[in-house]
């Protein structure tokens, strides 16, 4: 529909605006569900999984700019400690102690999250999640299931934000590009998605595979 177009914010080339893409796109309604759920930086460390994905590594840009302290959770955390630090994490974690069958309540660590894996990872920072915080879901690379219980929702007052990007009304998507797209400024992006991951039609392919095999970092 032509009525999704919305016009390109001032000061964004059309390149940047290409880098930040949906899924950039995805982590600015993801930290704004955490702004609008009352999570401050003085509250504690924020938890973002999928660290070394599209949306994880623009969400970490964005969070660690506002001020917040990232733990950032990635199956990658050795390889990539160096690359999820320069984008302004303040911790790297294992992904395999966040996969095991979750407790109804776990000890509070993190104020909030922004979640794109779901399944037993979320299952699991739910009962991680402080008195108040907010979880931000958007995503099921860790699959499709919730096992959890309500403990951390009525026990906790947690709240589970659900972040859905496509049907988003107009006014919304302008006021995330407003508020978030100026921090996305060049050299940020270029963390993310610098000139070696921008290629022809003709790399797709090759580039596609590497994506599944999950050896691809960034945008």
């Amino acid at each position: 529909k032509s009525d999704w177009a919305i016009p390109l914010p001032n000061g964004l080339s059309a390149q940047c605006a290409a880098k930040i893409g949906t899924a950039g796109y995805t982590a600015m309604l993801c930290v704004q569900a955490l702004v609008d759920g009352g999570v401050k930086p003085e509250d504690g460390n924020v938890l973002v999984t999928g660290a070394t994905g599209g949306v994880g590594s623009v969400a970490i840009l964005l969070l660690s700019q506002l001020g917040y302290k990232v733990s950032a959770l990635s199956g990658k955390a050795g390889a990539e400690g160096d690359y999820l630090k320069s984008l302004g994490a303040v911790e790297v974690l294992e992904r395999s102690a966040f996969e095991n069958d979750a407790k109804p309540l776990g000890k509070e660590l993190f104020a909030g999250s922004v979640d794109s894996c779901g399944g037993k990872i979320l299952a699991n920072i739910l009962s991680m999640t402080k008195g108040r915080g907010t979880v931000a879901a958007c995503g099921l690379a860790g699959g499709m299931g919730l096992p959890t219980t309500v403990a951390p929702f009525i026990l906790r007052g947690v709240t589970l934000a659900g972040i859905e990007s496509v049907f988003l009304p107009t006014p919304k998507r302008l006021d995330a590009y407003t508020r978030y797209s100026p921090l996305l400024t060049p050299d940020k992006l270029a963390l993310v998605s610098g000139d070696g991951q921008t290629v022809g039609l003709g790399a797709l392919p090759d580039l596609a595979s590497k994506m599944l095999k999950g050896q691809v970092k960034g945008r």
